[in-house]
C-alpha cells in the first residue's frame, strides 16, 4: 500500500555500476507522505520488511537500501566502506575475510544490514588452450584467440559514416550459437594450407567459481561494504565501530579500508564540530569582555552555558536519539539563549554594584528583578518549539532532533541555571575586586613607608 511505482532493470548491478547477467535492480517510488499515515508504511519500516524477506531467500541474494540524501554523493545512504586487499594476495581468502567482517559487523550494536557486494562463487567457464598442440598443427595463437573473441565476445572491426552519422562495426556470434560449452568446440580456426581446424581439438573447457566483478579502490583489490546505523545510533558511531573492527581483527591480516561517498565526506569533515563550538565560545567571551571592559565578568555568563548543554544532551539521551548534526545546531541555539539569560542578570548586577551596593546585594537584587522577564521569554520559546517534539511529515526526524535538544536544553537552563548565575557573579566579582585591590594596597603602603626627600639650606 505504500508503493506508488516500480521500475525493474535486469542485467544492471547498480552498486558496482556494472552489467551482469545475474544481477537486477528495482527502483521503488513511494507514495506521498500524507498518503502513508501508518507507521508500517514509513520508509524505514518498508526497508526493514523488504530486507527481512530478501535475506531469507536461498537461491538469490538481495538487499534494499535508500538512495543518498544528496544525489550523486555516493551510491547508498549510510555506510559505504571499501575493504582493501593490501597483503592477502588471494581473492578467495580475501572474500573469506570480507564475509567474516560483515557477519561480525552485523553483530555490533551500532550497525544493521551490513552487506558486501563481493562474490567469488559465480560459475564461470574456463577455456584452457593446448598451446603445444596448436603450435604442432601450425595454428597461430593470435588467430585462435581472435576467433574466440569474435564469436564469444565482440571484436571491433572499424567505423563507417552513413547519412552524417558514425557507426561501429563489431563481429559477434548470434546468442543461439554461444549458449553451451559445446558451442565453443563447434567453432573453427584457419590452419596451414587453408584447412579449418575445430576449436574443440585445441581447447579444454571446465566450470569453476570466481568473482563476477573484481573492483579496485585506490589501486587495491577491494570489496564494497554497505550498511546503516542501528536505531538510536548516529552515523559517526557507525563509522567508529567499523574502524575499530578492522583495526582490531583484520589489519594484521593484510586487510585495509577506505571510505567513499557520504562516509568519506563525513570522515573528511569530522572533528570540526568541537573546534567550531570552541571558537564560538571564544568569540562570545571576547564580545562580553569588550562590553563589560573586564576579563573576569564574562565567565559569570559563560558558566551558565553548561546547564543548557547538559539539558540538551540529557533530553536526546532520554529519547534514544543520536547526537547528529541537527542536535549540534540546537546546541548552538541553546548556548546563545542561555547566555542571553545570564547577560540579563549580570548586566543589572553590574549597574547595582556601580551604584554602591555590595556584591551580594547586587546579585540577589538582579536575580529577583530579572526572574520574571527571563521566565516569560524562555518559556515562550520553550512552548514555541514544543510542537517539534511530536512533529510529523517529510523531514520529521530532523525536527525531532533539533526540537529535543533546544526544548530540554532551555528547560534546564531556565529552571536550574538562572539560580546559579547570581552565585557565579558573586564569586567572580569578589575575586576580581580582591585581585584589583591587592595591587592598590601594596602601592599605597609603598608610598607611606617611602622616606621623605631631604631638604637643604
Amino acid at each position: 500500500p505504500a508503493v506508488n511505482h516500480v521500475v525493474a532493470l535486469v542485467g544492471l548491478d547498480f552498486i558496482q555500476n556494472a552489467n551482469q547477467t545475474n544481477a537486477a535492480i528495482i527502483f521503488v517510488n513511494m507514495k506521498p507522505w500524507d498518503q502513508r499515515t501508518s507507521r508500517k508504511d514509513q520508509i524505514n519500516a518498508v526497508l526493514g520488511a523488504v530486507n527481512g524477506y530478501l535475506f531469507g531467500m536461498r537461491n538469490a541474494r538481495g538487499f534494499a537500501f535508500n538512495l543518498p540524501e544528496i544525489i550523486g554523493l555516493g551510491t547508498t545512504a549510510g555506510l559505504e566502506m571499501n575493504l582493501q586487499d593490501r597483503g592477502v594476495n588471494d581473492v578467495q581468502r580475501f572474500a573469506g575475510f570480507v564475509n567474516d567482517f560483515t557477519r561480525e559487523a552485523n553483530g555490533r550494536p551500532e550497525l544493521r544490514g551490513v552487506y558486501s557486494t563481493l562474490r567469488v562463487n559465480t560459475p564461470q567457464l574456463y577455456v584452457q588452450v593446448d598451446r603445444e598442440k596448436a603450435k604442432a598443427l601450425g595454428i597461430s595463437l593470435t588467430d585462435l584467440f581472435q576467433t574466440l573473441q569474435a564469436f564469444l565476445s565482440t571484436l571491433y572491426i572499424n567505423d563507417f559514416n552513413l547519412y552524417g552519422k558514425t557507426y561501429r562495426v563489431q563481429a559477434e556470434a548470434q546468442p543461439k550459437f554461444r549458449q553451451t560449452p559445446e558451442d565453443i568446440g563447434r567453432l573453427y580456426v584457419r590452419g596451414p594450407n587453408q584447412h579449418m581446424v575445430p576449436v574443440s581439438a585445441l581447447t579444454h573447457t571446465q566450470f569453476q567459481a570466481g568473482p563476477s566483478v573484481l573492483t579496485r579502490f585506490n589501486g587495491f583489490t577491494s570489496a564494497l561494504v554497505i550498511g546503516a546505523p542501528a536505531p538510536g545510533k548516529s552515523s559517526g558511531q557507525m563509522l567508529d565501530a567499523v574502524e575499530r573492527l578492522v583495526q582490531e581483527k583484520y589489519a594484521g591480516q593484510g586487510v585495509g579500508y577506505a571510505f567513499s561517498g557520504q562516509s568519506y565526506q563525513e570522515r573528511a569533515s569530522g572533528g570540526q564540530g568541537g573546534l567550531v563550538f570552541a571558537l564560538g565560545l571564544v568569540m562570545v567571551f571576547l564580545v562580553l569582555a569588550a562590553q563589560y571592559e573586564s576579563w573576569s565578568i564574562p565567565f559569570a555568563v559563560l558558566l551558565a552555558v553548561p546547564f543548557g548543554t547538559l539539558g540538551a544532551l540529557l533530553g536526546v539521551w532520554l529519547r534514544g536519539m543520536p547526537n547528529d548534526v541537527y542536535v549540534q545546531i540546537g546546541l548552538i541555539v541553546v548556548v546563545g539563549l542561555a547566555a542571553k539569560n545570564a547577560i540579563l542578570i549580570v548586566e543589572f548586577a553590574n549597574e547595582l554594584r556601580a551604584q554602591g551596593r555590595s556584591i551580594r546585594e547586587a546579585a540577589l537584587e538582579a536575580g529577583r528583578e530579572r526572574l520574571r522577564p527571563i521566565l516569560m521569554t524562555s518559556f515562550a520559546f520553550i512552548l514555541g518549539v514544543a510542537p517539534l517534539l511530536a512533529s510529523s511529515g517529510a523531514g520529521a526526524a530532523s525536527r525531532h532532533s533539533i526540537g529535543t535538544g533546544v526544548f530540554f536544553g532551555m528547560l534546564v537552563a531556565t529552571t536550574v541555571g538562572i539560580f546559579f548565575i547570581p552565585l557565579f557573579f558573586t564569586v567572580i566579582r569578589a575575586l576580581s575586586e580582591r585581585g584589583l585591590a591587592r595591587p592598590l594596597r601594596e602601592s599605597a603602603a609603598a608610598r607611606q613607608v617611602a622616606p621623605a626627600p631631604a631638604t637643604g639650606d
